[in-house]
């Protein structure tokens, strides 16, 4: 029979701000890492949390401006991405599974390039690393009513979007780590992107 570990909430202080995350499965397990999308935050992995701490150790994090994280006012994916190589260091996983969705499978993409070391499989849904003109997201104006997010965060990402870092769709071919791409007909982004995609 499959042990049944308790759920827990916490947060942690890095690069000068707190980030929530939520952790549940076996502690000796193999670390697994969840990433969110653009104005989620970690209770969006609630349906398949159960599956995945079955075999792992799972932390779902809480990007910054998002869910019970702080909001530093301050957002990029190369923030969001030094985050998560700092939350790592600071809950003493060495290497995990790491799985982004859409606006953190960016953020997945750009920590594999740097630190790939850290990764034992990468897992991409939704998402391609931001190609020079291939995507295009206008600003959005805020709305009326108060989000569970910092919507300042919102205008950032698109702008990165938008003007994205070639080096993130060159440095693909060199991301050294076993990596699966989930896409589909409902997806925001082309599949044509995906099928475009090459690492090693």
């Amino acid at each position: 029979m499959t042990q049944i570990h308790e759920t827990e909430l916490a947060t942690v202080r890095v690069n000068g701000t707190t980030l929530g995350y939520r952790a549940v499965g076996d502690p000796t397990a193999a670390s697994m890492v969840l990433l969110h999308g653009l104005g989620e935050d970690e209770r969006g992995w609630g349906p398949v949390l159960p599956a995945l701490a079955a075999r792992h150790r799972v932390y779902a994090l809480d990007f910054r401006g998002h869910g019970r994280s702080a909001h530093p006012g301050e957002y990029s994916f190369e923030l969001m991405r030094d985050d998560v190589i700092a939350f790592l260091e600071t809950i003493d996983v060495t290497r995990c599974v790491l799985v982004g969705h859409s606006m953190g499978g960016t953020v997945a993409i750009l920590l594999a390039q740097k630190a790939p070391h850290l990764l034992t499989h990468l897992v991409l849904e939704d998402v391609t690393a931001p190609k020079q003109g291939a995507l295009r997201r206008p600003p959005l104006e805020p709305p009326d009513t108060p989000t569970r997010f910092d919507f300042t965060a919102v205008n950032a990402i698109r702008a990165q979007i938008n003007d994205p870092d070639p080096a993130w769709w060159d440095g693909l071919i060199d991301v050294a780590v076993p990596t699966l791409i989930i896409g589909g007909a409902n997806s925001a982004i082309p599949q044509h992107l995906s099928g475009e995609v090459s690492v090693r």
